[in-house]
């Protein structure tokens, strides 16, 4: 083991096999995350949950002429025998109905977040209003009409769905007009309200508010011709996605407004229709936002377990390069030493971050794990002074590390440039080695450096002597 590309092969050998710890590690911290998320959903469910709101769809039912069979006793006059025959008669009844969506169609949604705690875990809830203001063209729904058939304007309703009915609170009201009309829960096995309108010719506009729960999503449909909808709220971390992103938006540290112009072109669904489409508007229209916890430690953790294995690899490369070819060279045990005190760091980070948060906990187990492996090289390594070129390369590698899970967008750049840097170095101070001859002068090492030698060590027997050694002559 005395050459340099025997150690280097070696080394490199210990570095892959440090990815048993390192994978033991991440399932560890995936773990940990998905205990996260669970106590996330639970307490979101208790609060209310995802949100998704659609409608208000009008629904107008219609009747017509229909041939139905009908059974009627036949009396034979001949034989006086009675029998049950079967005839198709023409009956008028409901014949369906016709599902029109607002014309105009205006969506406030203001929210207020709070914190809600579940052991180590924060959960991030709100409270929510919901203002919409909308009007329908009635005479759309003429052209949905069959022959003979005609509508029930009496019978008219107005629907509006949710995700979930327990998570409605505080206010729910609709006014036609400035006249209120009682709401009740859909009573078909979907979440929502409906209301009995009577006749909505009688009525150019109509508000309607609901108060609700939720957390993590929430989003909306765009039901209108014209769909304008705002949302408001106070959590500074919004992650929007869905059918359409706003057509513009403010955040800041005090919040975030969004707002959505969606003409009826957008979203491909008509606006009058015998069919009822509002749960095709749910599964293809719908948009919104998370509330995102930006750069959670768990997933940060996960990050820097996936990059555990470079980072062992550039601390096991330094430690090689800077004990050159001392006469003792460091054992593979002390390696795997090294890779394992480095898959503790980040179960140290993301149990002490559980408890006193992210940016401390980094600094803690780095701090922590670069002395212990800066002391271990001058004591357990007998490096000396030039364990803190050690210590140096740790301390640098866990800033470019702190910088990668600060920031995903460059994690990538920052860590494939890291290694190719440390490539280029390893590359260069390895630049005259003789890779297949033998090991040179254990003194000159590749940071140079001194070393005493042995005075009684013999010469080589090719060697010239010098003019001081050769006898005097007779």
């Amino acid at each position: 083991m005395r050459g340099l590309g025997t150690r280097f092969l070696i080394v490199g050998l210990l570095a892959l096999l440090m990815a048993i710890p390192v994978f033991s590690v991440s399932n560890i911290v995936q773990e940990r995350s998905r205990l996260a998320d669970r106590t996330l959903d639970e307490v979101g469910d208790e609060w209310g949950g995802a949100q998704l709101l659609s409608g208000p769809i009008l629904i107008v039912p219609v009747q017509g002429p229909v041939q139905v069979s009908q059974q009627v006793e036949i009396t034979d006059p001949d034989t006086g025998e009675t029998r049950t025959d079967s005839r198709l008669v023409t009956r008028v009844q409901r014949t369906g109905s016709i599902y029109l969506m607002p014309e105009t169609f205006t969506l406030d949604i203001a929210t207020e977040t709070e914190i809600r705690s579940r052991g180590l875990f924060n959960v991030p809830v709100f409270q929510a209003t919901a203002q919409m203001a909308f009007s329908y063209d009635l005479e759309t729904a003429e052209g949905q009409l069959n022959p003979q058939e005609t509508i029930l304007w009496d019978l008219a309703q107005l629907r509006a769905t949710v995700s979930q009915n327990r998570a409605l609170r505080g206010e729910a009201s609709l006014l036609a007009d400035n006249l209120a009309i009682a709401l009740e829960p859909r009573s078909d096995g979907i979440a929502g309200v409906i209301a009995n309108l009577g006749d909505p010719r009688d009525h150019d506009s109509y508000a309607l508010t609901l108060g609700f729960n939720g957390a993590a999503d929430l989003r909306a449909t765009p039901m209108g011709r014209n769909s304008t909808v705002t949302i408001t709220s106070d959590w500074p971390h919004p992650s929007f996605y869905g059918a359409f992103l706003p057509s513009e938006h403010v955040i800041d540290e005090t919040g975030f407004t969004a707002t959505w112009q969606i003409p009826h072109l957008a979203r491909a669904l008509p606006q009058a229709s015998r069919e009822d489409h509002d749960q095709t508007a749910r599964n293809q229209s719908a948009f919104g936002l998370r509330f995102f916890q930006p750069n959670d430690f768990y997933q940060k953790a996960y990050r820097a377990a996936r990059y555990g294995l470079l980072f062992i690899g550039l601390t096991f490369l330094t430690v090689l390069l800077v004990e050159g070819r001392t006469k003792r060279p460091v054992h593979p045990v002390q390696y795997i030493l090294i890779g394992l005190a480095q898959s503790t760091f980040v179960l140290l980070m993301v149990s002490y971050a559980e408890q006193i948060g992210f940016g401390a906990a980094y600094l803690l187990s780095a701090g922590a794990t670069t002395a212990l492996l800066t002391l271990f090289g001058a004591v357990g390594l007998k490096l000396g002074k030039r364990s803190l070129i050690l210590g140096l390369m740790l301390a640098i590698t866990y800033s470019v590390l702190y910088l990668i899970l600060r920031s995903a967008d460059y994690a990538l750049l920052a860590g494939s440039t890291l290694a190719f840097l440390a490539l280029a170095l390893t590359m260069y101070l390895t630049r005259n080695e003789d890779w297949y001859g033998p090991p040179r002068d254990p003194s000159k090492t590749l940071f140079g450096g001194l070393r005493r030698t042995n005075p009684q060590q013999k010469a080589p027997e090719n060697a010239k002597p010098t003019p001081q050694s050769q006898s005097p002559a007779p």
